[in-house]
């Protein structure tokens, strides 16, 4: 008996000094004079359970690397037998699949023809068809460089996405800015959808993070609860902005995109007098439309604050060149992605709002679920390690991935320094899918991997089979613009194939003898001046000749006549916010997910950005 005693008293002994220290490190992490100590325990119990749990999935990770052909057989076989009964196995005979070659040999490679009648099905309520498991969600792809298309999500899924991609990127994040453990309050800029759902009412729409299906990190952003009520994104971000503003002591800036976090600082240097206006007065602006409910639940957390007013003001009188750090000294980091479409808004972002606060594009991932994890916070360019425990993956060289059916290389399989379109695997059984990435391999981890991102398959120009990618495209016009027009920057462009034209009532200057690319930019004054430039053969005939010099296809084509001289249009400021607002009155199109579509195929989007044009020269 006396044993059990001891042994008791020392059980609950070093239980009072765990949670003694615990208290103490809570103390010592609070950052808000005004909270109160359960506030600060639940924030920092969160912050801490996602550090450790990172650790110990980093762990895991790093074994994988170190053995990616065992990885990789047991993601796929897993993957197999627990579908083994479903329907698409029994129809596609992939019982008869023992091994990885096995399953090569057998099944194609696929595209989403394939999958299309099925998920159909599953949407009607049909059990047992794709997975075995039920989905979750019905996430519906942005759609920008081609149809939305609905992919089945299941829980693991999501698990997987959280374990192995959320906890693994906080593990690095903190472990290279430590300041970040501190119990700052983050602004999350994400916004609630517009559900649809199946006959079971299983929900569809976007598979990014929203606030309806974040509600265990709500406490920790710096946005109160009533403002994800908002379905509108100019209110619903203006209130964002409004009660982050209240806060000096953010610590994060957290979006899914660059371009998120760049129209947010664009809104806030607009509106930042009004923003000021109402945190002075403490009353939120009256010509927000938002529903009277929601307003007054805002209106209770509101009270005058004029310091803090005038503090915002005085940082706003020195420009937008590190106003985010003027307005929150404590600003250790902003999380967005930043690779592909998204480097110029992510470039503007660190040479002028954010400058001297690291930008951060931590995870690789797609509607199909988590691909890649960056786990060197400070490196630029972006890149990426592949995560082997999360898909199985194929590489088809960009040389040959339009050939009908082309060899793909295993993961162990790649070379440094090669592009390749990816193929996937993926948990919510999707099987040698072609989703449309693809990437260049810049190195390995161990034997994984590592991937910079370079463009999507469908954002190619091509009137003629040239196919000028994205990335080749936007890297020309980029080192173009400062020789067109003098002290003026890109502030944003897209593009637009002649053919895309017919059956468009179009403007004169809009109609050429042959097909070529017509090129829609914004652009950016360095000085802030409104003068209005002009453009001319000069410009066009400059930006031709350089993407002639950079692509030898495009330079055949033009030499032979068959596509004609590049056709540059300057539109006014805020065109493509204008842009943006348009896309996302569609019923499927949602704030997360939205990306400008550098290749403008959408027929009201061209004729938008078309009468834009029209009106700079008026």
């Amino acid at each position: 008996m006396g044993f059990w005693k001891k042994a008791v008293s020392g059980v609950s002994a070093a239980s009072i000094c765990g949670m003694g220290y615990i208290a103490y490190d809570v103390k010592r992490h609070k950052v808000y004079s005004d909270q109160t100590f359960a506030e600060a325990a639940k924030h920092y119990f969160t912050v801490r359970s996602l550090y450790v749990m990172g650790k110990i999935m980093a762990r895991k990770l790093e074994a994988a690397t170190k053995d990616i052909k065992t990885a990789q057989k047991e993601f796929l076989m897993q993957q197999l037998k627990e579908n083994k009964d479903t329907q698409f196995f029994k129809d596609m005979q992939l019982n008869q699949v023992q091994s990885i070659e096995d399953f090569r040999q057998l099944f194609p490679l696929t595209d989403y023809t394939y999958y299309s009648r099925y998920i159909s099905r599953m949407m009607s309520g049909e059990k047992n068809v794709l997975s075995s498991q039920p989905p979750i969600i019905f996430a519906v792809t942005s759609g920008t460089s081609g149809d939305s298309k609905v992919i089945p999500m299941l829980m693991k899924q999501t698990k997987l996405f959280f374990l192995e991609g959320i906890s693994v990127l906080f593990k690095y994040m903190v472990d290279t800015y430590p300041q970040t453990k501190l119990l700052s309050k983050d602004l999350k800029l994400f916004f609630s959808p517009n559900w649809r759902y199946t006959v079971d009412e299983v929900p569809v729409g976007p598979n990014s993070a929203s606030p309806d299906r974040s509600h265990n990190l709500l406490h920790i952003y710096t946005t109160p609860m009533p403002a994800y009520d908002v379905k509108s994104e100019p209110e619903a971000l203006y209130l964002y902005l409004l009660f982050a503003l209240l806060d000096p002591h953010v610590g994060m800036i957290e979006a899914n995109f660059a371009s998120i976090v760049y129209n947010a600082f664009c809104t806030l240097d607009a509106q930042l007098v009004q923003l000021a206006t109402d945190i002075k007065q403490g009353v939120i602006n009256h010509d927000l439309k938002i529903d009277p409910a929601v307003r007054e639940q805002l209106q209770d957390l509101l009270k005058p604050n004029p310091v803090r007013a005038k503090e915002l003001l005085e940082a706003a009188e020195k420009g937008k060149v590190g106003l985010a750090r003027r307005i929150w000294p404590e600003l250790q980091v902003v999380l967005a992605a930043d690779t592909g479409t998204f480097d110029l808004y992510a470039e503007k972002l660190r040479n002028e709002f954010c400058k001297d606060v690291p930008l951060y594009s931590p995870i690789y991932a797609a509607s199909e679920g988590l691909l890649g994890i960056n786990i060197w916070p400070n490196q630029l360019p972006s890149r990426y390690l592949l995560h082997p425990r999360a898909q199985f993956f194929e590489f088809i060289p960009e040389d040959i991935m339009d050939e009908e059916n082309p060899d793909a290389f295993l993961m162990h399989e790649v070379k440094d320094g090669m592009t390749y379109e990816l193929v996937i695997t993926n948990p919510s059984c999707l099987y040698r899918y072609r989703f449309g990435d693809v990437v260049k391999v810049v190195g390995f981890h161990n034997q994984c991997p590592i991937i910079e991102f370079k463009y999507r398959k469908g954002q190619f120009l091509n009137i003629r089979g040239e196919k000028v990618s994205e990335q080749l495209f936007y890297d020309v016009l980029k080192s173009s613009v400062s020789k067109m027009w003098s002290n003026c920057t890109l502030a944003d462009y897209c593009c637009i194939e002649s053919v895309v034209l017919d059956g468009i009532d179009i403007h004169q200057d809009f109609k050429s003898k042959q097909p070529c690319y017509h090129v829609f930019v914004e652009l950016e004054k360095e000085d802030g001046s409104g003068d209005q430039m002009l453009t001319s053969n000069y410009q066009n005939t400059l930006l031709d000749d350089a993407l002639k010099t950079h692509s030898y296809p495009y330079c055949s084509f033009r030499q032979k006549g068959s596509i004609g001289l590049i056709q540059v249009h300057l539109v006014p400021k805020g065109s493509f916010q204008s842009l943006r607002l348009y896309m996302l009155e569609k019923p499927t199109a949602t704030s997360n997910q939205y990306k400008i579509p550098r290749v403008l195929r959408n027929p009201g989007a061209v004729k938008f950005m078309l009468d834009k044009a029209v009106s700079f020269k008026k």
